[in-house]
């Protein structure tokens, strides 16, 4: 069959089901052909399928005449790269630029715009390492957080913003925020040198809480893995890997089709986690944050005794880890959230408005074995009133000698409140949540 002879309809529909290489190809073939493999319509949907993009945009998101002439441009500003990686670094960032849009739009604005070839080549040149090829397309798409010197100290007022994100508990506080190319060279030189490691080091540091507060993120270039500082990491220079290494491959292979190294792995499962809900922004007074503790089953745990609801989950903490304690090598937190049910506490077919907390019970365990049992009054040293509409969060921590253990217990409320109690105690459950090191530390 004379494809020529076929309706441009048809052909509309040939051409959709190829790559767009191929469909550029196509316009070599003869002027009837160029015409077809040049309507917009199709190209519009190379650019949605490939680029997520609805509206033609050159990389720095300035508006093009045509989606071809938007796809061809993205083309050759990505050249030196698979364009596989290029796609999924693009769906990357799309996502995480689009829930933080909807749910955390301060975070939003601390993205700095793609870093350039001879940004990178700087870094590279200055620290005399190699960046893995993912993680330089995703400097090129987004060139870590501008955040100011006392945001990114942390005594500004106001919101955390690092990306990552963090957790508190007694007076720790960690917000985790990805550093620019020219404050990577920066801390590196300062904090390799701090270390010791020598001047050919292979780590950069990529991530930090604000004020360091002890959590320091670290790429090494040679072998793709990211690593997180334990508590002896100034001493000893300790880490932990942040991502499974069998998952790191084609660090510096232009022509593979599957380069992913920890941390574009490290960032998509951070996504992942906000998308679906597994993490969230909270607010602790008048300050807001994306907070690691983990807030959706089987890691957080929700149990509703007598209209009080109970939700607990924790999180590892590296940086207060200590590998060389048999005893204490692992450190977790854990956050508590009580709340009162609009309707009260009920207990015999009777309701109260309020009931107040006065002890406490907590089985420890560690690998299925029990190494703790408490019993005591009160939580961090305070009596919670739970009141309909209001909602008590503590946090606090414990150490494990290994991976996995668990917390479950109870809380015993006494309806009204201690000073003038309107009925007998219970005990409102907690019911079991994991102490476990995750695959993926952040």
């Amino acid at each position: 069959m004379d494809l020529e002879s076929l309706g441009g309809l048809t052909m509309h529909i040939i051409l959709s089901k190829l790559a767009p290489q191929d469909a550029a190809s196509v316009a070599c073939v003869s002027k009837r052909f160029r015409n077809w493999a040049s309507d917009d319509l199709l190209w519009s949907r190379f650019c949605a399928d490939d680029l997520d993009l609805s509206s033609p945009l050159d990389p720095l998101d300035n508006p093009m005449p045509s989606f071809k002439a938007s796809y061809q441009t993205w083309r050759e500003c990505f050249n030196l790269y698979p364009w596989p990686l290029v796609t999924r670094v693009k769906r990357c960032w799309g996502g995480l630029r689009d829930w933080l849009a909807i749910n955390f739009p301060e975070v939003s604005s601390t993205l700095r715009k793609g870093a350039s070839e001879e940004e990178i080549q700087e870094l590279e040149k200055s620290l005399k390492v190699k960046l893995p090829l993912p993680t330089r397309v995703l400097y090129r798409f987004c060139d870590g957080q501008e955040l100011t010197s006392e945001e990114f100290s942390g005594s500004a007022p106001g919101n955390l913003l690092g990306l990552i994100g963090g957790y508190s508990f007694y007076d720790h506080l960690v917000n985790v925020s990805l550093l620019p190319l020219h404050q990577m060279i920066i801390e590196t030189k300062e904090i390799i040198r701090h270390l010791g490691f020598g001047n050919r080091s292979k780590y950069v540091v990529v991530a930090a809480s604000c004020g360091y507060n002890e959590k320091i993120f670290f790429l090494n270039c040679s072998n793709g893995q990211l690593y997180v500082g334990t508590r002896n990491l100034s001493t000893d220079g300790e880490m932990l890997p942040c991502v499974p290494n069998v998952l790191i491959s084609s660090l510096h292979d232009v022509k593979g089709s599957q380069q992913q190294d920890a941390m574009l792995l490290w960032l998509e499962e951070h996504g992942r986690r906000l998308q679906n809900g597994m993490i969230k922004v909270r607010k602790e007074g008048k300050v807001r944050s994306i907070i690691l503790f983990p807030e959706e089953p089987s890691i957080c745990s929700l149990a509703v005794t007598n209209g009080v609801k109970v939700r607990a989950s924790s999180v590892f903490v590296p940086e207060f880890s200590n590998l060389q304690d048999d005893s204490e090598k692992f450190l977790f937190a854990y956050s508590i959230r009580m709340s009162l049910s609009p309707e009260g506490c009920k207990m015999n077919g009777m309701t109260f408005s309020s009931c107040q907390l006065y002890w406490r019970r907590w089985i420890i365990r560690c690998n299925n074995r029990i190494v703790d049992d408490v019993n005591g009054e009160a939580v961090i040293g305070k009596f919670p009133l739970l009141q309909p509409g209001e909602e008590f969060v503590y946090e606090s921590c414990t150490a494990q000698s290994s991976s996995p253990g668990s917390i479950e217990g109870a809380f015993t409320f006494v309806p009204g409140r201690l000073a003038d109690p309107k009925g007998s105690a219970f005990e409102a459950e907690v019911a079991r949540f994991p102490l476990l090191v995750p695959e993926y530390i952040f």
